[in-house]
């Protein structure tokens, strides 16, 4: 009976330890998510920008270089 008390204390002190570590990991990979979610923003803002001016450029052209 002791000797199964003792294991499942020690079981469930890893299952305490893997929970720890896996809220700290999903932490980070949330952190890293947001980080990457804020770049995509970013990127995308700068291809509208360049698209824009590409289309600016595009009409300042004369008809027979379109």
């Amino acid at each position: 009976m002791n000797a199964d008390l003792i294991t499942l204390e020690q079981k469930l002190g890893q299952l305490v330890s893997l929970c720890q570590h896996l809220r700290a990991e999903n932490l980070e990979l949330r952190q890293e998510l947001g980080t990457a979610q804020d770049d995509n923003k970013q990127l995308k803002d700068n291809m509208a920008l360049a698209s824009a001016k590409l289309q600016a450029l595009m009409d300042k052209l004369p008809e027979e270089f379109q």
